[in-house]
């Protein structure tokens, strides 16, 4: 009898504290997105203003905000979705490369071979999301269910 209190109380208190971890392991999360949320927002409207005082936009100009919009895209996605689309990333990252490209050309008369690694590496960077996209497509991940902290019961998708 005492022996089945005893691994009750140690079944509760492993719920407990579990229940207790999920909960802070979800704040920080929360709290963390919201930051880097606003974060992104305060940049790009640093950005914005900045390109108002300075009377006129380049081309770089328009591909920084088109970063700042995959961020916050990407930001809302994982929010929503609790999984971290890995090709908003691989877009930022070409819109960085692309904007590198047309900032060494614009900037500098004559194309020299950095400008064929770059192109390379968008290149390569288009291949990675063709890769991702047929993967995806391919082998779906498992859907999880809405309502955290809980299997999906039968029936239930």
């Amino acid at each position: 009898m005492k022996l089945q209190q005893v691994d009750s109380l140690r079944e509760g208190m492993h719920a407990l504290a579990q229940s207790l971890g999920n909960l802070l392991v979800e704040a920080f999360h929360y709290l963390a997105l919201f930051g880097i949320g606003a974060i992104t927002a305060w940049a790009s409207v640093v950005a914005f203003l900045g390109m108002l005082e300075k009377g006129h936009i380049t081309v770089d100009d328009i591909l920084l905000l088109f970063i700042y919009l995959e961020l916050g895209a990407m930001v809302g996605i994982y929010f929503k979705t609790n999984h971290m689309p890995v090709r908003f990333l691989i877009y930022v990252a070409i819109t960085a490369l692309t904007r590198l490209l047309i900032s060494d050309v614009s900037h500098h008369n004559r194309p020299d071979m950095g400008v064929v690694y770059v192109s390379g590496a968008i290149l390569l960077l288009g291949l990675a999301i063709l890769v991702v996209r047929f993967a995806s497509a391919r082998f779906p991940s498992v859907q999880v269910s809405s309502r955290r902290g809980r299997e999906p019961e039968a029936g239930e998708s």
